[in-house]
């Protein structure tokens, strides 16, 4: 029998589908790409020096590349002019190293080689003029050891043919001779760049220079290397400890090589499909190379560019030359790196900083709860960014002052743009289960040309093995009405006692045209 109540609201029911019938449903959106939730933030230019700024948003509109593409490459050469010459003493113990792995993944015919060359050819610059100050002290000491080697092999053959009492006086004779030879050491031809090399070349060159170096490319070949192109074995040593700053000892063919500290930097423009393809190579993620990368996947604007933009202009060109560099000449000879540390104002800033991003990486509730190898280091990276833009700022004397609160607010910016890219990268590379859950139900729409389906028939249909119950299907379907694939209809009204109907959904009219 019908209660009085339960009268009222099928009258109420009633009268709400016949409202619905004469006011059509809102109009569907253009829905976000699965992966992708919403829009990426374009790099912070702002966040940077002016001379620094300034070049990265003429290089961009010059060459009509995104402003992401030359900001992290600029952020690779501040890198490799700082690495391994500057820390930033957080607190206590807490040091940071000032060198960055920075990636970008842009399609093919986005310009990634003309904006590298624009930004690194200061650093072959310095490399030159460092070459020509030290040019003059290798020939000295090379003709010096040829001459001492001579010296030595003629009191070799002397001491083998010496007899008696004279024998011994020539075998000390000798010996002497063979110590001076050692005792000369030619200096090494200094060397700030590498491009495609092996871990074992790039091990060898970094320990020549002192334990710096960068591998800067437009090409994304080094992760192929890495993952074992040539040995068929991974060797992610250097990377892994190159990041970090730590001892490096290389053990070969009775030969011991050893840094006390390896600092290494990485720019790298890549292909997008390549970001798809390392989270598959053996260890890059397990082993916490991935986690180590600052990622940037900018919109490419191929097809809706500028083909008469303006050029560069010189007295932009030539302060970004100057500054980047006199800050590479002058650090480059620094083997005691400066420590750099924070104004107090600064270190409250950065103190309330690591309580949000400490609330961010909660597995519950946390947005970067999934991708914790990554965030686990995004304060770290938040430290050395400020490190370098202090550097950036005060190029002929930054060491001698603390890093202050708006050096860190600019870090704290540009850290931000990190973290929605790494998100996006992460989505990429399959790390969020309920954006691979969406990816299932969204194939599932697509493939059967579905316009609308309840929760009971996209439940029934789906691999049993991936969804096992109900509520694992649930958050699938509220990310992909998030980005706005598909929506929810309104429960219809009940007609009598039993379960209540399972919910029902309606699919973006255009969803069969697309591929997730």
């Amino acid at each position: 029998m019908t209660t009085t109540a339960e009268a009222i609201l099928n009258t109420c029911n009633a009268t709400q589908q016949l409202t619905d019938l004469h006011h059509p449903p809102t109009p569907w959106e253009t829905p976000a790409p699965l992966g992708q939730r919403g829009d990426l933030p374009p790099f912070p230019v702002h966040a940077l020096p002016s001379w620094v700024a300034d070049h990265i948003s003429a290089v961009a509109e010059e060459t009509q590349t995104p402003t992401d593409l030359a900001g992290c490459v600029a952020l690779a050469a501040l890198s490799t002019a700082a690495g391994g010459r500057a820390v930033v003493n957080v607190r206590g113990s807490w040091i940071e190293p000032v060198n960055l792995f920075v990636l970008v993944a842009m399609p093919p015919g986005s310009r990634k080689s003309a904006v590298f060359r624009a930004m690194t050819t200061p650093l072959l610059h310095a490399e030159s003029v460092l070459l020509n100050r030290i040019g003059p002290q290798i020939t000295e000491a090379e003709v010096a050891r040829r001459l001492a080697e001579d010296l030595a092999e003629k009191a070799a053959r002397t001491a083998s043919s010496a007899h008696g009492e004279a024998a011994a006086e020539a075998i000390a004779e000798a010996q002497s001779a063979a110590l001076a030879v050692e005792d000369i050491k030619i200096p090494v031809k200094p060397r700030l760049l590498a491009d495609d090399v092996t871990p074992e070349t790039a091990s060898t060159i970094l320990v020549e220079q002192g334990g710096r170096l960068a591998v800067l490319s437009a090409e994304g070949g080094i992760f192929a290397t890495l993952a074992g192109r040539y040995s068929g074995t991974p060797n992610l040593d250097l990377f892994l400890k190159g990041h970090a700053g730590d001892p490096l000892i290389i053990d070969r063919r009775g030969r011991s090589e050893r840094v006390d500290q390896a600092v290494l930097t990485m720019g790298l423009a890549v292909q997008p499909e390549i970001v798809s393809d390392i989270a598959t190579m053996p260890g890059f993620r397990g082993k916490g190379l991935l986690g180590r990368i600052l990622y940037s996947l900018p919109q490419s604007n191929v097809g809706y560019r500028n083909v008469d933009a303006p050029t560069v202009p010189d007295h932009i060109a030539s302060r970004y030359d100057a500054n980047l560099q006199r800050l590479t000449i002058d650090m480059h000879d620094w083997h005691d790196p400066a420590r750099l540390v924070l104004a107090p104002d600064a270190a409250g800033l950065f103190t309330e900083h690591r309580r949000t991003t400490e609330r961010r990486l909660r597995q519950d509730s946390g947005d970067l709860g999934h991708i914790t190898d990554w965030a686990g280091k995004f304060d770290g990276a938040v430290m050395r960014i400020a490190g370098l833009i202090h550097l950036a700022g005060r190029v002929e004397d930054g060491w001698r002052h603390p890093i202050i609160a708006e050096t860190v607010t600019a870090a704290i910016t540009i850290g931000q743009y990190f973290v929605a890219h790494a998100l996006a990268t992460f989505d990429a590379m399959g790390a969020d289960p309920d954006l691979e859950a969406a990816r299932v139900v969204h194939a599932w729409l697509h493939r059967t040309a579905t316009a609308r389906f309840t929760v009971r028939e996209a439940f029934t249909a789906l691999p049993r093995n991936r969804f096992r119950k109900v509520t694992e299907l649930e958050p699938a379907l509220d990310l992909l009405e998030q980005l706005g694939w598909i929506r929810r209809e309104p429960e219809p009204p009940r007609t009598g006692p039993g379960r209540r109907p399972s919910p029902a959904y309606a699919v973006h009219p255009t969803l069969h045209q697309h591929s997730a």
